[in-house]
């Protein structure tokens, strides 16, 4: 009989065991409370970073799910050399979109398909979506974006604010005193990145989808040649100088983006903010720059164990209640379009600015020969707008170089 109980109990025990390690969902919390947390590397803002934990992590405390981000110098560096390694490497990463390229062809990347369903991405803005593809693939969640506008003084500002460049190229000509060193409209106009309002809007390129140069492509030429009357009447171009004529009221108004604003700020300027799609180039383009889109990718490492988890934290992340908190708490753009319905958000001028020219704007070229661009790009708009070479000449030398870099990454 003794011997008879003590099988009965040994079976039973067996069954518990059985029945407990089925129900533990896999990759997710347990049924009996066991906590998971999910593991983020960024290089950026940490009250960025803590805003978006502290909205996700309240979202997922009923499942026991928790984010927490972990800020790493030279974060893509150091997914170069932990994001194949379970032990050492994160579940996911947080950081622009520009470097999605170089992630996927280290094969460290899944793609978001694999771990929730589209509906997810629903209300995300197009252009943020765009920006986190590669050949129709899904590889990052977009959460916020930037983009140049048009900031200007209103104390310094005469009239409205022109709504074509040519009106623009007019008021700066009647405004500018460069023998006094005071300017209506600055710009970095050596610097492609300040430089493809002009460039996009015209139909040319830095470089395509298929990572080709287009520093030599007739439109890009047609750009910067029209660009180079703008050039003349903007200083040096240098950020720091720009900068420093627009905190100082020397300069009526900047091209520049939000993370020009705690300067302008702190410099008391009682500024305004357009949109440039709003400021038309001569074939009716709206100006096109490029955007920088802020957004999570997942490691494949994480999906063996925490795939369940993993899709809870980008759901929670693609809220709006997340975009909302953002922009109230850092005055980011937010990606999901349903978070500028909150009114605080709508009403923020810089925000609204960024949403607006997302109609226009093109995310930066998200794939490895990007980084070879800059350089030659710069170069062009050197010779160009600070030597006076001229732009067919300096766009073909700009051309063999660029792809001269290209062909050396391969």
């Amino acid at each position: 009989m003794k011997k008879s109980i003590a099988f009965l109990l040994a079976l039973i025990l067996c069954l518990g065991t059985m029945v407990g390690c089925a129900s533990k969902p896999e990759g997710g919390a347990s049924s009996d409370g066991e906590p998971v947390t999910i593991t983020i590397w960024h290089d950026g803002d940490e009250a960025i970073m803590q805003t978006i934990a502290d909205q996700v992590n309240a979202q997922l405390a009923e499942d026991n799910i928790t984010v927490a981000f972990e800020k790493k110098t030279g974060m893509p560096d150091q997914l170069k050399l932990y994001g194949n390694d379970p032990a050492n490497g994160p579940d996911m990463y947080f950081y622009a979109h520009d470097v999605l390229g170089t992630f996927a062809a280290m094969d460290i990347l899944a793609p978001l398909s694999d771990v929730i369903d589209e509906s997810v991405l629903a209300d995300a803005l197009p252009m943020t979506l765009t920006a986190g593809q590669l050949d129709g693939t899904q590889y990052l969640l977009p959460v916020y974006f930037e983009t140049l506008v048009f900031i200007y003084n209103k104390d310094l500002w005469k009239g409205d604010i022109p709504g074509t460049t040519e009106e623009l190229y007019d008021y700066m000509v009647a405004n500018t005193d460069t023998d006094a060193g005071t300017y209506a409209v600055v710009n970095q106009h050596t610097n492609a990145y300040n430089v493809s309002p002009f460039i996009n809007g015209f139909g040319g390129y830095v470089l395509n989808e298929k990572g080709e140069a287009g520093l030599n492509d007739p439109k890009t030429i047609e750009a910067v040649t029209y660009n180079q009357k703008f050039g003349a009447l903007q200083a040096d171009g240098d950020y720091n100088t720009v900068t420093t004529l627009f905190n100082e009221g020397k300069a009526a108004a900047i091209i520049g983006g939000p993370w020009l604003t705690s300067g302008i700020e702190d410099a008391g300027i009682n500024y305004g903010i357009v949109s440039l799609s709003d400021i038309k180039l001569p074939n009716g383009n709206g100006m096109a720059p490029y955007s920088g889109i802020q957004g999570a990718g997942v490691l494949k490492i994480a999906l063996a164990e925490k795939k369940d988890a993993v899709a809870k934290v980008l759901t929670a992340m693609a809220s709006p209640e997340v975009g909302i908190d953002l922009a109230h708490k850092s005055g980011c753009a937010p990606a999901n379009s349903k978070s500028y319905e909150d009114e605080q958000v709508a009403s923020n001028p810089m925000i609204a600015a960024i949403q607006k020219t997302a109609s226009t704007a093109q995310p930066m070229p998200n794939i490895p020969e990007m980084n070879a661009m800059w350089s030659p790009a710069e170069s062009l708009l050197t010779a160009v707008n600070k030597n006076g070479a001229d732009v067919a000449t300096a766009a073909a030398e700009a051309q063999a170089a660029a792809e001269q870099a290209i062909a050396d990454m391969h």
